[in-house]
């Protein structure tokens, strides 16, 4: 496997990534289980999850698999924070309806607070990418960076990335980062694919 750093950091990572989507939610989780195992095996040490996958099922599918498993240091875990999980079977546009207003998006409250539940769900004591999952223009992206911030510096994540950013937004908070000390987005997670080429208007030099 020929690895890559993971953009300005000098972490190394597989050039392909596992997805865990669809663990606990089409896949079982003894299948996802051995499709984990399967993939450290070949060398893949990056696994994208994210806090409303499977209603929460998939974190805690990957972190029991690497727990049980030993293998927690062989692998870095990307994991996302996004609105509130939604139900197994619910689409990424219907999720769990009449949810309080504080536990989704992407503010401070929010943030932490689905940090530590996505420590708990992964069994470890530290996330090595967290990704803000979506830009919402409610949420002042300051409040967003300070929050990110302050959980690397408790040694709770390692990096910090976002994922389907806007361009114009991304380099705001790039700018906030050099400006104003915050920790730096080190990736940007986008859709690409032969029906979804927009990233080619913007993020893609």
């Amino acid at each position: 496997m020929n690895y890559r750093y993971l953009g300005r950091t000098g972490v190394q990572v597989s050039p392909i990534c596992l997805g865990s989507d669809d663990f606990g939610d089409g896949t079982p989780p003894a299948i996802a289980e051995n499709i984990l195992l399967h993939a450290l095996d070949a060398g893949i040490n990056l696994i994208d999850t994210g806090n409303l996958y499977a209603g929460g099922e998939s974190e805690k599918i990957i972190g029991k698999t690497l727990k049980d498993a030993g293998r927690r240091h062989e692998v870095l875990i990307s994991t996302k924070i996004d609105h509130a999980p939604r139900k197994i079977g619910i689409s990424l546009d219907h999720h769990v309806p009449n949810l309080p207003p504080n536990v989704q998006g992407n503010s401070r409250l929010n943030i932490i607070r689905a940090c530590e539940l996505s420590l708990r769900a992964l069994k470890t004591d530290y996330i090595d990418l967290l990704q803000v999952h979506r830009y919402y223009p409610q949420y002042h992206i300051e409040e967003t960076l300070g929050a990110l911030t302050d959980l690397v510096r408790q040694g709770k994540v390692r990096y910090v990335g976002c994922s389907t950013f806007p361009a114009w937004k991304l380099m705001h908070a790039l700018m906030l980062s050099e400006m104003k000390g915050y920790v730096r987005f080190v990736n940007e997670e986008s859709p690409y694919n032969l029906l979804d080429r927009r990233i080619e208007n913007e993020i893609i030099p």
